[in-house]
């Protein structure tokens, strides 16, 4: 079936899913909405900010990844194709058969890979400040990248972490996981993004690592997407925590704009 589920269900739950134990949460009601964290974070440093927002008008069901907040790790790299798989899987369990997805920075990414390998789990994307290719963010952002190192995690991540599941030795492996997977990207093709059929609204800030310039082609060769640039750095646009102006109203406009997008035709 493609029903919402009861906003009477507590949030905090968890499924076995391909290997691992997952962790989600349920909010709200009305039409399913999949929200997908980013690098490093979870549900709550991403989402904090819009999720009580978004859940006013959709049944919200907020995600934590591989190895990620309350989520176990697996004996095998991160992928943003097995994180697909997984957001896949839990649909499936939640006998949701068409939900709309919003994925933040790698997150848009997971978004984007379950439209590819799953295109019946999606009905409409949001892919906010995320990429196909290296190009798509500056050299420097590799460079940084290939030499990471822990100590250069935001201390806001590693303190949400924690607050979740104390255990330094969860966070490092979680960093390694995300380090080694930005490494090693490799480009998507062109086609790839063609293939998603799935209405998309893409979204970036014209301060964000991501280049306004590789949204706009991501906006091009996505068959039916919106676009939209907002002022502001990665993720500020929607409350991240690492949000420098937390009195900012411009998460509201946001959320305003993502509805309009999500009720349209």
């Amino acid at each position: 079936m493609n029903a919402s589920l009861s906003h009477a269900q507590a949030p905090g739950k968890y499924a076995q899913v391909n290997g691992i134990k997952m962790y989600y949460e349920l909010h709200g009601s009305g039409h399913p909405l999949v929200l997908i964290h980013g690098g490093g974070s979870t549900i709550g440093t991403t989402f904090g900010k819009i999720l009580p927002i978004l859940a006013r008008t959709h049944q919200v069901i907020a995600v934590e990844l591989q190895a990620h907040g309350h989520t176990s790790d697996r004996e095998a790299p991160e992928s943003f194709a097995q994180d697909a798989d997984d957001v896949a899987e839990l649909l499936k369990q939640l006998n949701i058969r068409g939900a709309d997805l919003f994925g933040f920075s790698n997150g848009g990414n997971t978004a984007m890979q379950v439209a590819i390998r799953h295109p019946e789990r999606v009905h409409k994307l949001i892919i906010a400040s995320s990429f196909y290719k290296r190009a798509g963010m500056p050299s420097e952002f590799w460079k940084g990248m290939d030499n990471a190192q822990f100590s250069d995690m935001p201390q806001i991540y590693k303190d949400a972490f924690l607050k979740i599941n104390n255990d330094p030795a969860a966070l490092l492996n979680m960093f390694n996981r995300d380090a080694t997977r930005m490494r090693t990207f490799k480009d998507w093709s062109d086609d790839d993004l063609r293939a998603i059929q799935a209405p998309s609204l893409v979204v970036t800030a014209d301060r964000d690592v991501v280049s306004a310039e590789h949204t706009v082609q991501m906006s091009r060769l996505l068959s039916h997407a919106r676009l939209a640039i907002l002022p502001g750095t990665h993720g500020s646009y929607m409350g991240e925590a690492m949000t420098q102006d937390v009195n900012s109203k411009v998460p509201e406009l946001f959320v305003a704009m993502v509805n309009e997008f999500l009720a349209g035709n």
